[in-house]
């Protein structure tokens, strides 16, 4: 087992039938593109491999505001529903925080869909608060 960032395409590449299924709108053909321009704002992806496949999935980047200052957030997170309740998702996200740590960051933050209940309780269990809401509107 290893984590490791996601830098080249084959790797990026590697994270897409994990990522797709959070993501299903995702095509393959575009994918390691979609990556790369977010790559230049910021985003990192970063994967936990075991037996040389993906099996956990988070993107992520640094950032700065005023409510928070320095912040570590997730955009996409997660595990392959075939490798659950293995211990993966946990392994990642406390690399995420360890990552956050060494960068200086003074808080961890995410977005998770009303709906994703599973998710919800996974967070709670890693200690995570919910602390507000989030609106938004289709343009």
């Amino acid at each position: 087992m290893s984590i490791q960032l996601g830098e080249s395409d084959f790797q990026i590449l590697k994270c897409f039938p994990v990522m797709s299924q959070l993501r299903p709108h995702q095509e393959p053909a575009k994918f390691v593109q979609q990556v790369r321009y977010q790559m230049k704002e910021g985003y990192q992806l970063v994967f936990l491999e075991v037996e040389e496949q993906a099996v956990a999935v988070a993107g992520f980047r640094l950032s700065t505001c005023l409510a928070s200052g320095k912040l570590l957030y997730i955009d996409d997170l997660v595990v392959d529903e075939l490798k659950r309740s293995h211990g993966y998702g946990e392994q990642l996200f406390q690399w995420l925080i360890e990552y956050a740590r060494n960068h200086e960051c003074e808080h961890l933050s995410l977005d998770s869909g009303v709906q994703r209940f599973a998710a919800h309780r996974f967070y709670l269990m890693q200690r995570m608060s919910i602390t507000s809401h989030h609106f938004s509107i289709e343009l």
